[in-house]
């Protein structure tokens, strides 16, 4: 599609596939990304779930750390699903030896704070800034968002309180997989500040 937002999937470890189907679907023109010259030619990013400490590693070891973290800070837009979340907080609970992350989101948030995978779960969230039915999420050994600074603004909590969605500019942090369950309104919002930047 012409004029379509060139976007990247960062493809070192995770639910690839399927985000870059979903956004194929919405008219995105969809790159995998594994090296600094791949994030160079995409306007915005989307860091899929999976395991956060292999995807910190993994992006140490093919030189991308440092460009991600440069393109967020240089306000790329980024969406992070799961692991991604977990990736694009400030500051990690609960998180390996020598963890790291991208960074870039005013939020604490802990790892695998729903449980092993066996306990995985699926609850529907009130998300007003997306309006219209609540959306449906899939909870797989997501983390959580413990606390929000005062530069991030939290999108959805579940009943008991904890948040599970936060953004901040164009960076858009989910504990959840919107992917998987067949939710497309955060991937729009993704896009829509793609294309407004």
């Amino acid at each position: 599609m012409a004029g379509s937002p060139r976007v990247g999937v960062l493809a070192l470890q995770g639910d690839v596939r399927e985000h870059a189907a979903l956004l194929a679907e919405l008219g995105a023109e969809v790159a995998l990304v594994r090296r600094p010259a791949e994030l160079a030619a995409v306007a915005g990013l989307v860091i899929p779930g999976g395991e956060s400490s292999v995807i910190d590693k993994l992006s140490r070891l093919f030189g991308m750390q440092e460009p991600i973290r440069d393109a967020i800070a240089g306000g790329m837009p980024v969406l992070g699903t799961c692991a991604g979340l977990i990736l694009l907080a400030d500051t990690v609970v609960d998180a390996i030896d020598g963890q790291e992350s991208f960074g870039g989101l005013d939020v604490v948030v802990r790892r695998n704070a729903f449980g092993r995978q066996v306990e995985s779960f699926e609850a529907e969230l009130s998300v007003p800034a997306l309006g219209g039915n609540p959306v449906k999420a899939a909870f797989i050994r997501g983390p959580v968002v413990e606390s929000v600074g005062p530069g991030a603004e939290t999108l959805a909590a579940l009943p008991d309180g904890r948040v599970v969605a936060v953004e901040q500019g164009g960076l858009l942090g989910l504990s959840f997989h919107p992917e998987i369950t067949g939710e497309t309104r955060f991937h729009r919002r993704f896009l829509a500040r793609v294309a407004a930047r």
